[in-house]
């Protein structure tokens, strides 16, 4: 990723970058598995996107899981529209760097990936994950229903205790209605897969998250 100074203010639309109408190209498949990364997608299967910091370790996280049936990185809940990796690192498109889930809610449920989501980052550190500073790491869950938005809030409010019973402090993460994901450079998706020794800065906070434990049968 890249590593400059960066502000920790999000950009007002007077001062966002003016981006572009057409999308970027991005790749066709996923790289691991050969699914269509923008779809069709089954019937009956869910949409879920999470902001956790570098995307590239945190897409991994989820192709691992069973029940995921395709992921993707990409752009989202900022201002500049179609925004290429090199203007969201300078902070001023708005985005947060975030992966998208399609998963199988008769394999996963919807908690148990916000379970994985909340113990594979720390939650708490505002505008940066870790070594990666500036907006576009910060933490969020980007709900496409209602009930999404209900149990993502269940979550944090059963989370937040137990990280500040360990001495963490408030919890930062969005919780917001999804706009639109913008998909992210071909070279971006599964990148760990297609270097398995690239950065990843992504880490937990080793305090485990008392939601979603059961698996759909």
């Amino acid at each position: 990723m890249f590593f400059f100074k960066k502000s920790a203010d999000l950009p007002t639309p007077e001062q966002a970058l003016p981006g572009r109408a057409q999308p970027l190209p991005t790749a066709e498949r996923h790289f691991v598995n050969g699914h269509p990364l923008k779809g069709p997608y089954p019937d009956g299967f869910e949409t879920a996107i999470f902001g956790l910091g570098c995307f590239w370790g945190a897409e991994r996280k989820f192709w691992q899981t069973p029940g995921v049936w395709v992921t993707a990185v990409g752009y989202i809940n900022g201002v500049t529209p179609n925004p290429t990796y090199e203007e969201t690192c300078t902070g001023l498109t708005g985005h947060a760097e975030a992966v998208l889930v399609v998963f199988d809610p008769a394999v996963i449920s919807y908690e148990r990936l916000l379970k994985l989501f909340w113990e594979s980052h720390d939650p708490t550190q505002g505008m940066r994950q870790g070594n990666d500073v500036g907006t576009t790491y910060r933490s969020g869950i980007y709900v496409t229903s209602p009930e999404q938005r209900a149990q993502a809030q269940a979550s944090k409010a059963a989370y937040e205790p137990a990280l500040k019973a360990k001495g963490f402090p408030a919890i930062t993460t969005e919780i917001v209605d999804a706009p639109v994901f913008y998909f992210a450079e071909g070279y971006h998706q599964q990148y760990l897969a297609k270097n398995p020794s690239g950065y990843c800065g992504l880490g937990g906070t080793g305090v485990s998250c008392p939601i979603g434990t059961g698996v759909a049968a």
